[in-house]
């Protein structure tokens, strides 16, 4: 029986920490719900976890991944209890650590601002510790970047979303930084991620991950360590400054 795709509430609200749903499948290989504030892991970030609550039990997620059919799997814990099929629910996610991967994501796309040119050959959005890989022989030292970072960081740049239609990503193919990969297809849309005016956008690049709403939620950060994964793969990792 074909199962109903996941309505992704974290998509137009990622400061959603909790909604109804209904259980539509539930097995070891993860539970399906009908809607979700739970980010499937995905473009370097990682899935939500958190739990679920319903009449008579709860199941503690350790991490949401995309499933077949745009549904998403939301990964029982070792030896949780699995909710009833039909069951409704309450879906929590932990609200600090998905606040510090929206602070940490944003980061990291204002870090490609101050790299132009250079394609971003990996990455990982991490709740201490981010990082991003550039095809660059020779970076800028970390303590410029430290000092650029919070300079925008502190100027409370907006952040906002427009979509475009893939033929428009096509025909504008400097949008795309990672070279790793690349923006889902397959809708006809691409969600685009814009950091500052519409007009003159510090940074602007497709991405389906959770951002904040302004520059100066993020807090200040620090970039700790420049290292070289090659002839001219460069590291560079970055952490949310004196929170540890």
């Amino acid at each position: 029986m074909r199962t109903m795709a996941t309505e992704a509430i974290f998509r137009a609200d990622p400061r959603a920490r909790a909604c109804a749903a209904r259980v539509l499948a539930a097995g070891p290989e993860g539970v399906v719900l009908d809607r979700t504030v739970f980010y499937a892991q995905g473009g370097g970030q990682p899935g939500d976890v958190g739990v679920l609550r319903w009449d008579g039990g709860e199941m503690a997620v350790a991490n949401a991944v995309k499933g077949p059919e745009e549904t998403i799997l939301h990964l029982p814990a070792p030896g949780a209890l699995l909710p009833p099929v039909g069951a409704e629910v309450t879906a929590a996610i932990d609200w600090a650590r998905r606040h510090r991967l929206m602070r940490m994501h944003t980061t990291l796309h204002l870090l490609c601002s101050l790299i132009p040119g250079a394609g971003v050959t990996g990455g990982q959005v991490g709740p201490d510790r981010s990082r991003l890989d550039f095809d660059l022989p020779d970076p800028p030292a970390k303590e410029w970047l430290t000092e650029r970072l919070n300079a925008l960081i502190a100027a409370d740049h907006p952040v906002g979303e427009r979509w475009i239609e893939e033929a428009e990503l096509d025909a504008n193919p400097g949008l795309v930084r990672t070279l790793s990969v690349k923006p889902p297809r397959g809708t006809g849309r691409v969600r685009l991620v814009r950091i500052g005016p519409e007009a003159a956008p510090v940074d602007l690049q497709p991405c389906g991950g959770t951002h904040v709403r302004s520059t100066a939620e993020i807090g200040r950060v620090e970039v700790t360590k420049l290292e070289s994964k090659g002839r001219q793969n460069r590291r560079v990792y970055v952490v949310l400054a004196g929170e540890g």
